[in-house]
């Protein structure tokens, strides 16, 4: 069975555990493991706070949009942002890079994005925005 859905949210702070609690629920269906559900909460909420943190400057101005997709036991999930964009994806990828130093940020939000989901693809244009989009198998058993 294939089941979607999609979220949108103000870019603050608050708003990180709200998006975790949604994505948490929405694969419910599933019945992953709580391993695997904080798996999708810890990667979905380092998405939506470089949202907040990088795409907008934590101004609080913008929207992130959270899709996702459940495909019998796979979960994709997307989240975009409409900000400033990432200069060399590439670098920005790289662990301990970050561009927010004087705030003591430990560039590893794509690293943990990574190592908590099966697939992370990054696609940003200069001044345009921002589209993480990260896969996951919830469970070994066909839904």
């Amino acid at each position: 069975m294939t089941n979607y859905m999609t979220l949108r949210v103000k870019a603050v702070p608050i708003n990180e555990s709200f998006v975790r609690g949604v994505v948490a629920g929405f694969t419910v269906p599933c019945d992953p493991t709580i391993d695997v559900i904080n798996d999708v909460r810890t990667a979905v909420s380092e998405a939506v706070t470089n949202c907040v943190v990088h795409a907008y400057s934590g101004s609080g101005e913008g929207d992130i949009l959270i899709e996702g997709v459940l495909n019998d036991n796979l979960l994709t999930i997307s989240v975009s942002d409409y900000g400033k964009g990432i200069d060399n994806v590439e670098k920005a990828m790289e662990d301990f890079f970050t561009t927010k130093e004087s705030e003591e940020r430990s560039g590893l939000g794509f690293t943990i994005m990574k190592s908590f989901m099966d697939s992370l693809k990054v696609v940003s244009e200069k001044g345009a925005g921002t589209t993480v989009t990260m896969t996951k198998k919830l469970t070994d058993v066909e839904h």
